[in-house]
């Protein structure tokens, strides 16, 4: 499925599949971005759609995987090539991921859940501490 909602989102440029409407999205639809990212063995290029909230010029995402024990893979490929690209509606721009630290999670966790609530069952439904990451600007050159 997410292959498919990459495609709609770059043909339509996100004027479909930019807003998230499922779940706690269905009455509060959630912003969609498009990560790029380079796998940490493979090195073949991904692209996998994310929730998102905007803090500054930051842009921040949440590793939640819905739950699951583990971390999602985009976020390893991230840990190992931090500098990739994201697209917003038609916007493509160069970022650097990182990991927030606990100062930052405190600040950001709530401001999470306003725009996506279900990220507080998905952090009850694991023993793992879903991470946040931080997105920022880069220069092209």
């Amino acid at each position: 499925m997410a292959k498919a909602q990459v495609w709609i989102y770059r043909r339509t440029r996100g004027r479909l599949g930019g807003k998230w409407r499922a779940g706690a999205g269905f009455r509060k639809p959630a912003p969609v971005l498009l990560l790029d990212h380079r796998g940490r063995k493979s090195g073949r290029r991904y692209t996998t759609p994310l929730l998102y909230m905007t803090d500054g010029l930051d842009i921040v995402v949440v590793a939640s995987q819905s739950g699951l024990p583990k971390h999602p893979q985009w976020y390893f490929n991230l840990c190992a090539h931090p500098d990739t690209h994201i697209q917003i509606r038609a916007d493509r721009r160069p970022v650097r991921a990182r990991t927030v630290d606990s100062q930052e999670r405190a600040r950001l966790w709530p401001l999470l859940l306003d725009v996506y609530a279900d990220f507080a069952q998905y952090q009850a439904w694991t023993e793992r501490e879903i991470p946040i990451v931080i997105l920022q600007p880069r220069a092209t050159g």
